[in-house]
């Protein structure tokens, strides 16, 4: 079951008991301020992904220690995006995303938290405007056709195979799963295909406060629901 609420995340965790997720995946903003480019990446953007489409995102704001405290409170284990930005002490685990982006401006990794071991792991998926991984286990190809290309409609949108890898790799059958900054909404995509292709058994509670971006999200995951022809998924 995927649930989408349109609420700001730290108001829904403090209606939780402890420990109410297995798992919370999260990608908090790291920076103040909607999106400032004219263009997502380039001055001219190959994909036609301008600001415009941007214009009704309400300012981002960067979570303290209380989105924190809230968030450990209310999960058993998390993987956090963006740790090395935060004020926090994250204990040793990390997971490396290489973007495999050549010669691009934009960072060539993304650092994650994770709770559920004290290595460090390595995803490898291309992302960097039109090029995009070929798959999970050849994502460091391009992906050749690129009417394949994932849909995108968030300015720091993550991959749906991303998404993919993570929840196979440290998910387990019957968790309950927190999202706290949907965005796009790529990890309820990448629930939904699990749940129908793997037929695994996974809930996913998603929050997000920015009422056109919550749309938006919502009218992809039907798109997706669609194609499988599933039980309707739940909005507030």
């Amino acid at each position: 079951m995927i649930n989408y609420h349109p609420i700001d995340c730290v108001a829904f965790m403090k209606e939780l008991p402890d420990q109410y997720y297995d798992l919370a995946v999260v990608d908090p903003p790291y920076f103040s301020e909607p999106e400032k480019r004219m263009f997502y990446g380039k001055k001219k953007s190959s994909i036609n992904v301008k600001r415009k489409n941007y214009e009704e995102m309400e300012t981002w704001e960067v979570p303290g220690k209380e989105y924190f405290r809230e968030l450990f409170r209310v999960s058993k284990r998390q993987i956090i995006w963006g740790c090395n930005y935060f004020e926090w002490d994250f204990t040793p685990g990390r997971i490396i995303w290489d973007k495999v982006n050549g010669n691009s401006s934009f960072s060539d990794c993304e650092i994650a938290f994770c709770s559920m071991h004290e290595s460090v792991r390595l995803f490898r998926f291309m992302w960097n405007g039109m090029l995009q991984g070929k798959s999970i286990k050849e994502g460091h190809l391009q992906q050749g056709n690129k009417r394949l290309n994932e849909f995108r409609i968030h300015p720091t949108q993550k991959p749906v195979k991303l998404y993919l890898w993570t929840f196979q790799t440290y998910a387990e059958n019957g968790w309950k799963i927190l999202d706290t900054h949907r965005g796009s909404g790529s990890s309820g995509v990448a629930i939904l295909e699990l749940n129908k292709k793997l037929g695994m058994n996974l809930t996913l509670d998603s929050c997000e406060k920015d009422i056109s971006m919550h749309r938006k999200s919502s009218e992809w995951l039907v798109r997706e629901q669609a194609k499988y022809e599933l039980n309707p998924v739940l909005f507030e």
